[in-house]
């Protein structure tokens, strides 16, 4: 096989090549063009090459257009290559128009980059969304637990959407001004007689600040009469008062205990001392005799003296014994 053969079938490769991608363009270039999205063939060709799928971005061109919108097909191809959803950009900027909502593409598409749905905030902007809050228990001043059950109607803002803090923000502000509002009631019959108050005063606090959304309403849907917290803490308060009163008496009885034994110790010391004296007396006697100081005499008067003294001791004692007898 000579060069030329070889540059003959190179050629007829690359014919075949580009009548390939050329003819599969066709059918896009034409719709297009019927359609007055006015894409270029050369265009459409290296979309394919771009790895960006033709197809898509015809297709979404086609219905900007025919919607009214002007877009570039630049653009669309970039967003797609950012990873973004190119249909849903586009349907959300002709919902948008329709709906007298002003977006541009490049506020669209930064919406969608960022990771939310764009179509779904326009629709939302349209046709507000209810937000259902979980059952909220709060204490007015006279100490009664209410718990009450909120419906928040929001509305997107386009405008805050990249950088808008998001539902359970505002779920969690709701709460909040719900708890605040039924804890600065005096008493619970108020509130349970215009619960209308929770919301107007929730939403003069400009809940939706700093938010996606705009807070159009806020209703109340269920107010109920819990637990009496006041009671319940008043209970508390005495049960652990009862607690330290007990163990305050408990400590003064150990204390009392202690002195009782304290001095029942001493009298036994006292007693003590008492037999060591009388333990002494015999050797005194004793003493005394040796030393002439004492006569036999005197020693015989003193036993008498000692005996008289017991005898009256256990006569006082029969005495006394006989009068306790009938008593019992």
């Amino acid at each position: 096989m000579d060069f030329s053969t070889i540059l003959a079938v190179i050629a007829g490769i690359v014919l075949l090549v580009v009548f390939f991608f050329v003819f599969s363009s066709l059918t896009l270039w034409f719709q297009s063009l019927v359609s007055g999205a006015q894409i270029g063939l050369l265009n459409i060709v290296f979309m394919r090459f771009r790895k960006v799928p033709p197809k898509l971005i015809v297709e979404s061109k086609i219905m900007a257009v025919k919607a009214g919108i002007s877009i570039e097909t630049d653009d669309l191809e970039s967003h797609y290559l950012a990873r973004g959803n190119v249909m849903r950009v586009v349907q959300a900027l002709i919902a948008a128009d329709k709906a007298s909502i002003s977006l541009k593409f490049n506020q669209a598409a930064a919406i969608d980059l960022a990771g939310r749905n764009v179509l779904e905030a326009v629709q939302m902007s349209v046709n507000p969304k209810v937000i259902e809050t979980p059952l909220i228990a709060a204490m007015a001043k006279d100490g009664i637990q209410l718990k009450a059950m909120s419906r928040v109607t929001v509305r997107a803002n386009i405008d805050r959407l990249v950088g808008g803090a998001g539902e359970e923000t505002v779920l969690a502000r709701v709460g909040e001004g719900i708890v605040t509002t039924i804890g600065s009631a005096v008493n619970h019959k108020a509130v349970l007689e215009n619960p209308d108050t929770i919301s107007k005063r929730v939403l003069e606090k400009g809940l939706d600040a700093g938010t996606a959304f705009e807070i159009l309403s806020i209703d109340i849907a269920d107010v109920d009469v819990g637990k009496n917290i006041g009671a319940e803490l008043e209970t508390d308060r005495a049960e652990a008062d009862k607690k330290i009163a007990q163990a305050k008496a408990e400590e003064r009885r150990a204390m009392a205990y202690a002195a009782e034994q304290e001095m029942k110790a001493r009298v036994q010391e006292m007693r003590a001392k008492v037999v060591e004296a009388e333990a002494k007396i015999p050797l005194a006697i004793a003493e005394a005799f040796q030393k002439g100081h004492l006569g036999i005499m005197d020693f015989y008067r003193m036993k008498n003296i000692v005996a008289d003294t017991d005898m009256r001791d256990s006569i006082a004692l029969s005495d006394k014994e006989t009068e306790e007898e009938p008593q019992s």
